[in-house]
Order: C-alpha cells, then sequence, then structure tokens
C-alpha cells in the first residue's frame, strides 16, 4: 500500500529558506545600489531605491531566519545549518552598520531646501541654468515659509555667521573652502559677493546646489550660505550638514 501522505517538513525549515533567499536579494540590491550609481547605470533615485529595498528585506530576513533557527533549535531544518546562519550573520553584518551609520537625533523634516537666512535666502543665479538642464525636479526658487518654518525649529543652530574681517578677505577664504570639500565650483562673482557650487553626493550621486553669500555688515563681514537638492522632497539632514560643516571650515580658516 502506498502512502500518498506528503512528508511534513522539520520544523522552521521553510522559514529558513524564505530567509535565506531574502538576506540573499537583500545584499545583493544593498551592494548593487550605489554601485549602479556611480557607473551612471541608475539614476540616483533608482539606485537609492534600490538599496532601501534591500535593506528592508534583510530586516525582514533577520526576522525569518531567527523564526526559522529558534523552531528548528538551530539546525535549520531541511535547509543546511550552514547555509542558514551563514545568511543570518552575512544578514547582520551588511545590516548592522548600515543601521548604525544613520543620522541620530529627532528626524530629520521632509524639506530639501536650506539655508542660514530664512528671511532674506542667497539666490541662485548661474546654478539656475544648470539645473534646468539637468531636469531638476525641485525648482531653484526658495521653498517658502512653511520650509523655513520647519527649518527653525529643526536646525535651530544654522545662523549667520558673523566675521571680523573683510569681505574681500572672506570671500577668498570662502572659495577656498569650496575647492577643499571638493565641490564643483559653477561660479564665483566677488563684486556680487556670490559663490555658488554643486556638491555631488559619494555613494549615490545626488547633486545638491550651495550659494554662499558674503557682505560687509557694521561688525565686520557677513556670511549666509543655502543648500537645496535637485531632487527629493527630504534630505535626511543632508543640507543642514553641508552648510554646517562649511561653516565651520571658514570659520577656522579666517580665524
Amino acid at each position: 500500500m502506498i502512502d500518498d501522505k506528503p512528508t511534513k517538513l522539520p520544523r522552521g525549515s521553510r522559514w529558513c529558506a524564505i530567509g535565506s533567499v531574502l538576506a540573499g536579494f537583500g545584499i545583493l540590491l544593498v551592494v548593487i545600489g550605489p554601485i549602479t550609481a556611480r557607473l551612471g547605470m541608475l539614476s540616483p533615485i533608482g539606485a537609492f531605491s534600490a538599496f532601501g529595498i534591500g535593506l528592508l528585506l534583510l530586516l525582514v530576513s533577520l526576522f525569518v531566519l531567527a523564526i526559522g533557527l529558534l523552531l528548528s533549535k538551530g539546525t535549520g531544518g531541511d535547509v543546511a545549518a550552514g547555509r542558514a546562519w551563514g545568511s543570518l550573520i552575512a544578514g547582520a553584518v551588511v545590516l548592522v552598520p548600515l543601521l548604525a551609520s544613520y543620522p541620530s537625533g529627532e528626524p530629520a523634516p521632509a524639506i530639501h531646501d536650506l539655508t542660514t537666512d530664512v528671511s532674506d535666502p542667497p539666490q541662485f543665479v548661474a546654478i539656475v541654468a544648470v539645473r534646468e538642464a539637468d531636469d531638476a525636479q525641485n525648482p531653484p526658487e526658495y521653498a517658502g515659509d512653511e520650509t523655513a518654518q520647519l527649518q527653525q525649529a529643526a536646525f535651530p543652530d544654522l545662523q549667520t555667521l558673523q566675521l571680523n574681517a573683510s569681505p574681500d578677505a572672506v570671500f577668498a577664504a570662502a572659495a577656498q573652502v569650496v575647492a577643499e570639500l571638493g565641490w564643483e565650483v559653477v561660479a564665483a562673482d566677488p563684486a556680487a559677493g556670490l559663490v555658488e557650487a554643486t556638491d555631488t553626493t559619494r555613494w549615490f550621486r545626488f547633486k545638491d546646489d550651495v550659494v554662499i553669500r558674503v557682505q560687509a555688515s557694521a561688525g565686520g563681514t557677513e556670511v549666509d550660505v543655502r543648500s537645496k537638492s535637485r531632487v527629493g522632497r527630504g534630505d535626511m539632514g543632508a543640507n543642514a550638514a553641508r552648510i554646517r560643516l562649511f561653516l565651520e571650515q571658514l570659520q577656522a580658516a579666517v580665524g
């Protein structure tokens, strides 16, 4: 007599099998996301989306694998123990450092246009044509009052920098700091006191534009900076961090 009853898989087998597959795809997407961006095979948004999906798959895979290994008492069931444990460890090795590198503190608001002077933000001039040629998703005009309010609540430290030095000296120092930071200078107009530049992010090749305004003040010279993303609604605090870095280095350079 033939027993047609299907053989029951050992406990945890399906969990470990599914978790291993998810971990594999997750690691693949996390790796190829930045690579495809740097090679120009995907747009920055496309590459970042692939990377984000990879992170999500890794997170789910660790949960699924943990359940599978718990149910199978560490054996992996029908899945080789080495494969199950290897997938769990590899997923954790990739995921944990990435999560640990995520900016700490309060989440950044969904804004992408930040400036040290929200009442009179520096305006892009030469970069306007560059953004248009690149089909920038975000317009060059300042984002407005709502963005200003969100910025002031989240980043109250972004303020006009006052320096006890001549505008000419500060302008020269500002141009030097831009060069040291590796930003691409689009225009430098000493008469107008404006430096316009583009910063391309390292991994995903997002392009964010910066305008620096240097002008005389009663106490010497004041410097305002504006940094705006070409694409995306939010920037995960990248523009605020860029402005802080520039002002810190400029203040150190001027003394």
